[in-house]
């Protein structure tokens, strides 16, 4: 690499990511903040002000030429802008989501405003990155983050424990990606993921294929997908809920962002696919089994994340462009559905430990007692099951089509059949909102606890996401967009 003009295409390079440099910034910033003024009320608000910025600025992005900077380390423009609003967008709303929450747990910590931008520093880099190196560098700073947020309450066993679970399963799949990186470089003598397509056209060898296999395996590890999701259910169930929402849509949006990178560039051919669509249906039956028999929300939508990594990696197997493109159109919906459904729980807790040992029972009757909150988990939980008019619908659509485009009828039949016995565990929920009783429960008495007020900052979120479910299902415009990134034979459209 010939670094002599480095500094004559800096300023471009800056300019081409400036969304990335000004949340870096504004993380630096929160963290002197926080140590000038511990516990600002302010500081949050700041924090979703530069997110909003950033996101204002990769919106325009979206339907330019996909190309490279800081000497092809990373993407920029088209794919990278859709995949940088998306992962910002969804920071924004959990970042609102999170301000009264822990300010009612009281843990409205200023650093954790910092680490949120931190992680999402990271989660742009891992979905954006044209090299293994830069992948790696963005998957560990989005985790070294997302350990810290997940034993964010220190006095909570749960918490602890899921933090602990989480980095040491981590940190084991880290050995994974890294030694599948070396592999991948001793096999083709490059870290660049266009270049590794290169090296490989004539077909890859064992260690080239023996370092792909391991790399995906610390890719199927960050996506939840079955045998890696060990780590999920406690994670999620142990962690702050607006934290959970947060990593169950940001850092799985980043992680399949990368993933599509890295199976467009450098899959030689599609034979690889076939081991996807194995996997994408142990993931969608097993995700979806469990799911059945959980008594607690939050538990029962770690294993509802599980099925939809299942779902999106149906499309992946297509490995095809409209298989790609429905995978991020798929991510769209998912943060939608899922920051909502999160949302709503977080304002449902009531057992002092961020709803880790909060039975569904205890829910009984919140919908006539709280409208909005029982109205718009409807909506999420609906959606989730795949009913139209809803996203959800059009989005497992976007996913299965090119699936049976590619002859994989038989996996779709199963993604439906899936869908079909999700739809029990999730109507669950509303048939506890709308229908039982407090008095049925045995926790009739923590039921009666609901006399709260919904904050104004959770409602927005909450109505925003059900409106955008409801655009999205009537008006799939976003599905046009994705469509526009990649080229009939797969690669990226506009990269050269």
């Amino acid at each position: 690499m010939d670094l002599a003009s480095a500094y004559d295409s800096m300023g471009a390079d800056l300019a081409s990511s400036l969304s990335l440099v000004l949340l870096s910034l504004g993380a630096l910033v929160a963290v002197v903040w926080d140590a000038f003024r511990p516990r600002d009320r302010s500081l949050p608000w700041f924090v979703a002000l530069i997110l909003a910025i950033a996101a204002a600025i990769d919106l325009p992005s979206i339907g330019h030429d996909t190309t490279t900077a800081f000497y092809g380390l990373i993407h920029v423009g088209g794919v990278a802008s859709f995949v940088k609003a998306l992962v910002i967008g969804a920071t924004l709303l959990s970042v609102v989501l999170s301000i009264p929450y822990l300010e009612r747990t009281r843990h409205n910590i200023g650093e954790v405003y910092a680490l949120i931008l931190f992680a999402t520093v990271g989660m742009i880099v891992l979905g954006t990155a044209n090299n293994l190196i830069a992948i790696f560098v963005g998957l560990e700073t989005m985790s070294i983050c997302l350990y810290v947020m997940a034993g964010l309450i220190r006095e909570d066993e749960g918490g602890n424990e899921s933090a602990l679970k989480y980095f040491i399963l981590g940190a084991f799949s880290t050995g994974f990606f890294l030694y599948g990186i070396a592999l991948l470089y001793g096999a083709t003598g490059t870290m660049y993921l266009n270049e590794i397509a290169s090296a490989v056209r004539n077909g890859g060898g064992v260690m080239f294929w023996g370092g792909l296999s391991l790399l995906l395996i610390g890719f199927l590890f960050k996506v939840s997908a079955v045998p890696f999701h060990m780590w999920t259910p406690d994670v999620y169930q142990g962690a702050p809920t607006t934290l959970t929402g947060y990593m169950s849509t940001a850092s799985k949006t980043a992680a399949f962002a990368s993933l599509v990178l890295v199976l467009v560039n450098i899959v030689p051919d599609v034979r690889w696919s076939d081991a996807l669509a194995v996997i994408a249906a142990i993931t969608m039956v097993a995700g979806n089994l469990l799911a059945l028999v959980q008594s607690n929300v939050k538990r029962m939508l770690a294993y509802s994340s599980i099925a939809h990594a299942g779902y999106v990696l149906v499309g992946l197997s297509a490995g095809s462009a409209a298989g790609y493109s429905g995978a991020l159109y798929y991510m769209l919906i998912y943060t939608l559905m899922n920051i909502g459904a999160f949302g709503v729980m977080s304002v449902l807790e009531w057992d002092g430990v961020t709803g880790r040992n909060q039975s569904l029972d205890s829910l009984a009757g919140v919908g006539y007692r709280k409208p909005l909150l029982g109205v718009t988990m409807g909506l999420f939980m609906f959606s989730l099951t795949g009913f139209p008019p809803l996203g959800g619908f059009l989005g497992k659509y976007a996913v299965f089509a090119p699936a049976i485009e590619s002859g994989r009828t038989w996996l779709v039949i199963l993604g439906l059949l899936a869908s079909a016995a999700s739809a029990y565990y999730y109507l669950r929920v509303l048939y506890v909102f709308w229908m039982k009783k407090a008095d049925d429960t045995a926790d009739a008495a923590v039921a009666a606890r609901t006399s709260f007020v919904v904050p104004a900052p959770t409602a927005a979120v909450l109505v925003a996401c059900a409106i955008a479910l409801l655009l999205l299902g009537v008006y799939p415009a976003a599905m046009d967009i994705t469509s526009s990134f990649f080229s009939d034979g797969g690669s990226l459209a506009f990269l050269p």
